[in-house]
């Protein structure tokens, strides 16, 4: 997929959004006093550069979630990608990710930020096994994963939690996300679908008090201190 520059300027935003290409690549802008800061991705350094460096490696509860362990790299679909953050780590540690996401400013900054880190020699390996779809997993998931002759072993979701009352608690990126996004009330048809598709696994991320996502119950769970991973497995991994 590529979003070329008259796709960018076509892309619908909320009132006070919009996306502006610099010098360090494409941003999504608004007021900083309600969404914070501009909003990109970056593969190459900050955040992503110090969890690739520093942030366990398999030991981390994503990849215990998906199922990378020694000998055993699965090709993953992230199917509610955001901006791409559990994907990165999970393609990092060897895993072939397929990236899906339904918001198409989303998709345009993950889309900037693949180019970039494909052409950076810290980080072109990783981008090359990460491949980027924009689309509605829960209205076509078997469609996208089929568009990028991708194997969906493992399918992982992380589906926005339904908005609480005390807004002003809600973290400024995450309240960006929201005007774009809106809460996904969709998430029981999104795990049906996934439950469809993958041919081992699905693993769901969730706060760690909130209920399962409604639908068959999870067989395993593993718990973090802020959130845990509903596992729903058809068959092992272990070769």
């Amino acid at each position: 997929m590529s979003f070329v520059r008259s796709d960018i300027e076509n892309i619908a935003l909320p009132d006070g959004l919009r996306l502006v290409q610099g010098e360090d690549g494409l941003a999504l802008v608004g007021d900083e006093k309600r969404y914070g800061k501009p909003l990109s991705v970056d593969f190459v350094a900050g955040k992503a550069a110090h969890r690739r460096r520093f942030g366990g490696g398999r030991g981390q509860l994503v990849a215990k979630a998906c199922g990378l362990a020694k000998g055993v790299s699965p090709s993953i679909v992230d199917a509610t990608a955001g901006l791409g953050r559990d994907a990165f780590v999970l393609a990092s540690l060897g895993a072939q990710v397929l990236l899906i996401e339904r918001v198409a400013a989303i998709a345009a900054l993950l889309e900037d930020g693949l180019k970039r880190a494909s052409r950076h020699s810290d980080t072109a390996d990783i981008a090359a096994r990460m491949t980027l779809r924009h689309g509605d997993a829960a209205q076509s998931l078997a469609e996208l994963v089929a568009s990028a002759h991708f194997s969906p072993q493992v399918i992982h979701l992380d589906p926005m939690f339904p908005h609480r009352e005390k807004s002003a608690l809600v973290k400024k990126e995450m309240r960006l996300f929201r005007e774009l996004a809106g809460d996904d009330d969709d998430a029981p048809r999104l795990l049906e679908a996934a439950l469809d598709v993958a041919t081992h696994r699905v693993v769901v991320k969730r706060p760690r008090k909130a209920p399962p996502i409604t639908g068959p119950a999870p067989q395993h769970t593993l718990e973090g201190k802020t959130s845990r991973y509903d596992l729903y497995v058809h068959r092992s991994l272990v070769r």
